[in-house]
């Protein structure tokens, strides 16, 4: 069995995965913990007060944009 998260654990696992700028694949890697699971709780958490309203914005940018950079680096393994 699995080792069970606090609530803060899981608090700060998605306050990591929205603002770091690292992938979730990473966070949950560092953190260890699958990423499936890290996926759960950022979508659990995603209307909470984790990230400060002032940082929400930077935060859909980074998923925004990490979306976008996996799209073209597809289409760059693709074309080569």
């Amino acid at each position: 069995m699995g080792t069970k998260r606090t609530d803060e654990s899981r608090a700060d696992a998605v306050r990591i995965a929205l603002t770091s700028g690292l992938t979730r694949k990473q966070v949950a890697s560092d953190l260890g913990v699958r990423l499936s699971t890290l996926d759960h709780w950022v979508t659990g958490h995603r209307d909470t007060e984790l990230v400060p309203d002032k940082d929400l914005d930077l935060a859909q940018e980074n998923e925004r944009l990490r979306r976008e950079n996996r799209i073209l680096k597809e289409e760059r393994e693709i074309l080569n």
